[in-house]
């Protein structure tokens, strides 16, 4: 471990997370106050996000100053190669003691609570991977914040919204919000850099929950538009769903390991408190997948009826394992607690799944446009559904062969099922919200089939191609006032810095580029999109190698998916871009965004192009994941022991490339062949292919019906039950309720009653009397000596006679 990195990194990375909080914060106290109308909120988030910028940049260059990437890059891939083919020829312990677990640098900041042997802290876990995230996330939020300042100037001042329409008939007129604008998009930058800076998975639920209530916050922007609001509740409560999935996973790491930690770290006696990657992939088992001690007792309490009954009442953990080791011989070979390690793996796969919105809980991303243009730029990108990928990538040492699978199916039924909705669709952000689906489906479907850096590599490219997409999509909105591309054409007249760049995005997420098919053009050359989708066609084929039926159909939705993303975003730029104007009153007043907004536009278009290339020979996205890599990612399955992954670096072999370079080039150029003819030439009428085949159009459009279905399921039920608690909440707890009172009412008049002629009555009475009494003595009192004399002797002789009379008697 260097020890200079060791202590520069989490500082510098620290002052990169905690940099947009601090923004956050100053702009709750004094945003309104910060110059004319707010505009110095602006000022300080994005000075705020540049210098985390900086910081990043500054720890990724230290980071591979300490650890060269080429070099370990190219021998790891000789070797694992070999590795590879040989482990596919039965000879896999070969090489094992040229294994090593990446470079990380992991600790506690501070500890919040410990329960027993589990420590909750806030930490770090500072690997490659880690620096990289830091770079693309602030690079991006950066550029969007630059822009934001130019698209979101109305709100700097009085809105009317005419979306928005009052019950008097008239539009909505509200303040504008700008300075809050900045606030929550600060918020959102510090929630997804302290997930990727978290160095335990409890951390990284913590901030999975804020990013998803800065998400509610910034989707719901303009709260008054109903669209807005349900838009926003929807993407909150559809994630909670896979949230609770999540916590399942959680709770089975905590109960069969004992932490939260993904790293090693070394506690204050000097000792080692082991990670769940060292658990899971040890060197002890040369990295090869292992169910840990904790989850193998775990299971052995619950399967086997033989372990004592003080056992199961007093847990002795040694006492435990010896007993079931005499009884059950050979019990780690029988695969005790592997079920819990499936569990595990799938229920964080569920967070994931909510999160970067993977079939069936997609349906809440695309209504998320209703926020503004970088809002979704941001979302789309760099931050909330990049967090499901981001995290199915960290988490993947844990994933066990059958895990794997769930991931890939369920990323291959998500780009083929989001694909085939954006053909139809006529909003332009809309297309792009079904292309992030589709492409995060194509990440999750690399990830399954075992291609680690190709999932994470197509995340670094695309993050770049989308959010200059989005932009460019804010950019049209902002100059025509429509989402309807129907309405648009001819705007690259108009608008060339803006169609121009765009032009880019669409080639790179379509992955252009020349296959390495002619001998003068040995290796290949395209735009960023074309080397990370070229790695994803390459690792699905090489899984269909080693699993036929699985791999076919998992391969063939890869490039199904290929040739329908060229089409539907060749589709968009003709539409909005090329041909003669549909609507002369919006082409008319079309112009171009100022430089505040098509500066980065061309900044992200530069990296679009260039984020995939290897630089002199030295630098590459692909050879910084390397490092973060744990090996012993290939291997079989045990509940499905045909399943068989092979090692990643099988597939850069040039007889994989080949093939996969030939099918993500022909794929493509179909796709954007197809959309030619159609939209760009116009030699076929579209409205002719939607009249034939109207049945698969109408489906289509309305999104195979899955909000309708989800409806029917469980909208209606919720409503339907909610309605029979309302009635029995008020017919029933409100009717006692109100009985009670009545009850308590009619007591307490009573009581009054009571009070009022019995006791008031009594006591009056007797006041009266006494009263009347002494009304009476004073007539008495006459004020006459000689009288008072009189009766005194009076008296005195008549206590006289009645006291001798009574001594007598």
């Amino acid at each position: 471990m260097n020890e200079t990195l060791a202590a520069s990194l989490p500082t510098l990375l620290g002052i990169a997370w905690l940099l947009p909080l601090v923004s956050f914060t100053l702009i709750v106290l004094f945003g309104p106050r910060m110059g004319k109308h707010g505009i110095g909120a602006a000022y300080l988030a994005t000075l705020a996000i540049v210098v985390g910028f900086l910081c990043s940049a500054i720890a990724l260059g230290m980071w591979v100053s300490v650890h060269p990437l080429s070099p370990a890059h190219a021998a790891a891939e000789e070797h694992a190669i070999d590795v590879g083919r040989e482990h596919e020829a039965g000879a896999a312990e070969h090489g094992h003691e040229d294994l090593k677990a990446p470079n990380y640098y992991a600790g506690d900041l501070y500890t919040l609570g410990q329960f027993g042997k589990l420590k909750v802290t806030i930490g770090y876990y500072i690997d490659a991977l880690t620096v990289g995230m830091f770079a693309m996330v602030t690079l991006i939020a950066s550029c969007i914040h630059f822009y934001a300042i130019g698209y979101m100037h109305d709100e700097l001042h009085d809105v009317t919204d005419h979306e928005v329409v009052l019950s008097d008939g008239h539009h909505l007129h509200r303040p504008g919000r700008f300075h809050r604008f900045f606030q929550y998009l600060s918020l959102f930058c510090f929630s997804m850099l302290g997930l990727v800076y978290a160095g335990n998975i409890a951390m990284v639920f913590v901030f999975w929950e804020l990013v998803g209530i800065c998400s509610y916050f910034l989707i719901g922007f303009y709260i008054e538009r109903k669209s807005a609001s349900n838009a926003a509740n929807k993407a909150f409560i559809v994630n909670r769903v896979g949230d609770f999935g999540m916590i399942i996973g959680l709770m089975a790491l905590w109960a069969g390991l004992g932490t939260f930690a993904f790293g090693d770290t070394q506690e204050a006696d000097g000792s080692i408190s082991h990670g769940i990657f060292s658990q899971v992939r040890g060197a002890d088992s040369h990295y090869e997948l292992t169910v840990p001690d904790g989850m193998v007792r775990a299971a052995a309490y619950q399967m086997v009826s033989e372990v004592s009954v003080d056992h199961r009442r007093n847990p002795d953990p040694l006492a435990a394992e010896s007993e079931i080791a005499a009884r059950v011989p050979n019990y780690r070979a029988q695969h005790y607690g592997y079920w819990l390690l499936v569990v595990a793996g799938v229920g964080i796969f569920c967070g994931c799944v909510g999160k970067s919105a993977q079939f069936p809980l997609h349906v809440w991303l695309p209504d998320a446009m209703e926020g503004p243009t970088p809002v979704s730029a941001l979302v789309h990108s760099a931050t909330m559904v990049a967090a499901g990928v981001y995290l199915a990538g960290r988490f993947y040492p844990v994933f066990t062969p059958e895990a794997r699978l769930v991931i890939a199916y369920t990323g291959g039924i998500t780009l083929f099922l989001a694909a085939t909705i954006a053909i139809t669709a006529t909003d332009i952000k809309r297309v792009l919200a079904y292309s992030t689906v589709s492409q995060l489906g194509y990440m999750m479907l690399a990830l399954g089939v075992g291609g680690w850096v190709a999932g994470l590599f197509h995340l670094i490219t695309h993050a770049f191609f989308k959010s200059l997409l989005f932009l460019c999509s804010g950019s049209v909105i902002h100059a025509c006032h429509t989402n309807e591309m129907p309405n648009m054409g001819g705007l690259l007249k108009k608008m060339p810095w803006t169609g121009w760049t765009m032009l880019v995005g669409c080639l790179a997420i379509i992955g252009a580029g020349l296959p390495p098919v002619f001998p003068f053009w040995p290796f290949g050359f395209g735009l960023s999109g074309f080397y990370s989708k070229d790695s994803i066609i390459a690792q699905a084929y090489s899984f269909w190698t080693a699993n036929p039926t699985h791999g076919m159909i998992l391969f063939a939705a890869a490039a199904g998916g290929a040739s329908m993303t060229a089409f539907y975003m060749f589709r968009l730029w003709f539409m909005t871009f090329i041909g003669p104007p549909r609507d002369h009153h919006i082409y008319d007043h079309a112009h171009e965004s100022p430089r505040i907004m098509y500066v980065p536009l061309v900044i992200l278009a530069t990296f679009a192009v260039v984020i995939g290339w290897t630089l002199s020979g030295v630098w590459s996205v692909t050879d910084l994941l390397e490092q973060a890599r744990w090996p012993g990612e290939a291997g079989e399955g045990v509940l499905l022991p045909n399943l068989v992954y092979p090692n990643e670096h099988v597939s850069h072999e040039p007889a994989v490339h080949l093939i996969a370079g030939l099918t993500a080039f022909s794929t493509a150029l179909g796709g954007v062949l197809l959309a030619f003819v159609f939209y760009g030439a116009r030699w076929l009428n579209p409205a002719e292919a939607r009249q034939q085949f109207a049945p698969i159009y109408t489906f289509l459009l309305n999104k195979w019906y899955f909000d309708e279905l989800y409806q029917v399921l469980f909208v209606r039920p919720v409503h339907f039950v909610a309605a029979i608690v309302a009635w029995f909440d008020k017919q029933v707890i409100d009717g006692l309720i109100h009985n009670l009172a009545r009850w308590t009412r009619g007591v307490a008049e009573i009581d009054d009653l009571i009070d009022r002629y019995f006791v008031d009555g009594f006591v009056n009475l007797f006041a009266a009397w006494t009263w009347s009494l002494g009304n009476s003595l004073r007539g008495m009192q006459t004020g006459k000596l000689r009288q008072y004399v009189m009766l005194i002797v009076i008296g005195t002789v008549a206590l006289a006679v009645i006291v001798n009379f009574a001594s007598a008697q």
